[in-house]
């Protein structure tokens, strides 16, 4: 029996490749008491075949293999999976180095035989290193003051999810939401209770939105948006119907919200100017909804300024 020190609590997937049945068993056997989903595959070829079929975080993977050897196998994975780290494993009679590995992007370097102590060390630093990848990136893509995401994530997954609407064929909306007589609430009541209000118009964005489909976003200042992949306008409507509704029972007056809101036309093949088309629609719906005096959707197809009964959740689901 094998005994390693189990200190991670967080489970990462890993597939261990080699077609030595020994060497096999045993990678099994210490990932799965580090406390990992521990998966095997004999060569690259079949390792491939196991990519296609699931997720994994880190690669183990021998250099000498038939079909396809593991530095082919780890050429591949950094061209179709950028975000897994490889190990690869090699014995002494080879003639790759440390360097050979590195340079076609695999993440360390270990030979046979292998100390086990060894082979957890460099899988714990993996993870670590991972871990901090995470959290640098869930940073660079939040607002500090609300948690949202940012305007620049905003622009990222706007493309994306509009390529993914185009090709699926399914509906996406946009709502860019401003915080009426933000000025005067300030100077009413005082900075901390201005961040206070926008802290408090994240957390319903978040709970009136949709879970895992919708996103939102601190656009920027007292601006907000909410991209609606997924949805019909009468859905669309329901998510800015019901925050406007709700915020207005939250007692932040004289504060209120304009939303506007569009709907992506178009197709995949001129997305650039679709996203523009998008975006200056829903900015003039917005500027529609605050000139004719704020506290109201504006959208296409008609102007909603009326008091509506508040919209539970799962109406939206």
């Amino acid at each position: 029996m094998i005994t390693v020190d189990k200190e991670k609590q967080t489970s990462y997937s890993v597939l261990s490749v080699d077609d030595d049945e020994e060497m096999i068993g045993l990678l099994h056997e210490v990932v799965s008491q580090l406390g990992h989903a521990s998966v095997t595959a004999v060569d690259g070829v079949d390792a491939l075949e196991k990519l296609g079929e699931s997720e994994f975080d880190i690669i183990i993977t021998d250099i000498s293999m038939p079909r396809m050897d593991g530095i082919e196998l780890t050429k591949r994975i950094k061209t179709d999976f950028e975000d897994i780290d490889v190990v690869v494993v090699t014995g002494y009679q080879e003639e790759y180095k440390y360097t050979d590995v590195i340079e076609i992007g695999a993440s360390d370097f270990i030979s046979k035989p292998f100390n086990i102590n060894e082979l957890e060390a460099k899988i714990n630093r993996i993870i670590r290193e991972r871990e901090l990848r995470a959290e640098l990136k869930r940073l660079s893509i939040r607002d500090g003051l609300t948690s949202l995401y940012n305007r620049r994530y905003f622009d990222e997954n706007l493309e994306r999810e509009a390529i993914r609407a185009f090709r699926q064929r399914y509906g996406l909306f946009l709502l860019l939401i401003d915080v009426d007589n933000f000025k005067e609430y300030n100077d009413q009541l005082g900075h901390q209770k201005g961040d206070d209000l926008l802290k408090e118009l994240a957390r319903l964005m978040m709970f009136y939105s949709r879970d895992n489909v919708d996103t939102v976003y601190r656009y920027g200042g007292d601006e907000f948006a909410v991209i609606i992949p997924h949805a019909k306008h009468e859905q669309a409507m329901l998510v800015a119907k019901r925050l406007r509704n709700k915020f207005n029972k939250s007692n932040l007056g004289p504060a209120s919200l304009s939303i506007g809101m569009a709907q992506l036309e178009g197709e995949l093949k001129t997305l650039e100017q679709d996203l523009e088309t998008l975006l200056r629609t829903a900015d003039q719906h917005l500027y529609s909804a605050k000139n004719n005096g704020g506290d109201q959707i504006c959208t296409a197809n008609q102007d909603f300024n009326l008091e509506n009964p508040l919209l539970n959740k799962s109406e939206i689901q």
